[in-house]
């Protein structure tokens, strides 16, 4: 008799109305039908003459391209955090805002010197090497100060650590620096030029940001699946205590994985100094916050995942505005990309709550 009873039951089940899913699926129709409208009234109004032109546009995508790179590398030191911990590092923005600071003063030095302009290549290397130093050292000196002791505490202690640390380096940064946002020396005449890839325009900066982010991928990627200090921090990832067991130093290489995530948030320090040149001590705060949106979107432990959710992100906020909110007729779209970006995060995650490349978690927060 049981065996006629549970394909019944399971009949129910499967047809029963549920609020939750019928409110989701509103939400994804609507979104379907909103961005359709715009993006096609986006090609009438392009069709028509009016809005930005072909040239605009193609600008525009280049350049939220190689801000949402810079966005993927600081994304990497949130899942690679998470991937091992378990938990966000808010403080990582300051990680990534610590190696623009300290980066202006060697810039500013090069420049006052002469040898900013003469040998730029070098000089940004240089400067390159001082924001990845510096990254490095303070997110070493977080992981073992702030959270080592808190190593088996309930995550949400960590999680509310993370917070005040993120306060901390800011004010520190603050009183060594002061509050007013100061510049890097303009790009060097080299990198100011426009340049042609493949027949296609683009700014020597803009070309250097898309490259080293690539290179710095590509160079982690290995790192991590080709080298034993990976390997290692695939087996902590995976199950801390068992690669205790196998006889992996856990503290050391969660210590290396915070210096692995420290040095991308230097190298997308000094992209953002050549992309926008002002920086203070508040400059981690937004893109900290975008850079996570960004690790979400990829999926959350996904390093992949992570550049790409970062590309997608820029796309999102420097694209989207104009494609979709224009063609609707919203006044003042440029002001909106922000609200686009994130609000792009949510439909993401109500289509996929895995994320674009899905989540990858340890054997402890697997349900």
């Amino acid at each position: 008799m049981s065996t006629e009873l549970v394909p019944e039951i399971a009949k129910t089940r499967r047809f029963r109305f549920n609020w939750v899913d019928g409110f989701l699926w509103f939400i994804r129709v609507a979104a379907i039908i909103t961005i359709t409208v715009g993006i096609i009234g986006s090609i009438q109004k392009f069709g028509a003459g009016e809005g930005p032109s072909a040239v605009a546009w193609r600008d525009l995508i280049i350049s939220s391209i190689s801000t949402g790179a810079m966005y993927g590398l600081i994304a990497l030191g949130y899942s690679m955090v998470y991937g091992v911990l378990g938990f966000i590092n808010f403080a990582h923005g300051e990680v990534f805002m610590s190696g623009t600071m300290v980066g202006l003063i060697s810039a500013t030095i090069l420049f006052r010197s002469g040898f900013w302009d003469s040998s730029p290549f070098i000089s940004i290397f240089v400067v390159l090497i001082v924001a990845m130093i510096t990254s490095t050292l303070v997110a070493i000196v977080i992981e073992r100060v702030a959270y080592r002791p808190l190593r088996g505490a309930p995550r949400l202690i960590p999680l509310i650590t993370s917070i005040g640390v993120s306060f901390f380096v800011q004010y520190a940064f603050a009183g060594l620096f002061g509050v007013a946002i100061r510049n890097y020396p303009p790009a060097p005449p080299q990198l100011a030029q426009t340049i042609s890839i493949f027949g296609l325009p683009i700014s020597g900066t803009r070309a250097l940001v898309i490259a080293v982010a690539v290179l710095s991928m590509i160079g982690l990627w290995y790192f991590v699946t080709k080298t034993k200090t990976g390997s290692a921090m695939r087996a902590v990832a995976e199950d801390k205590e068992i690669a205790g067991l196998m006889g992996i130093d856990v503290d050391k290489t969660i210590v290396t994985t915070f210096a692995v995530g420290g040095a991308m948030a230097g190298v997308a320090g000094l992209m953002w100094a050549l992309l926008f040149r002002g920086v203070d001590f508040l400059t981690g705060f937004l893109p900290g916050i975008k850079a996570f949106t960004a690790a979400v979107l990829g999926g959350i432990g996904n390093l992949p995942g992570a550049m790409l959710g970062g590309v997608m992100l820029g796309l999102f906020e420097g694209v989207g505005p104009l494609l979709v909110l224009d063609g609707l007729g919203i006044p003042g779209v440029s002001q909106l990309k922000d609200a686009v970006a994130f609000a792009a995060l949510v439909l993401v995650l109500i289509f996929r709550p895995t994320g674009l490349l899905g989540e990858r978690l340890g054997s402890e927060d697997r349900v």
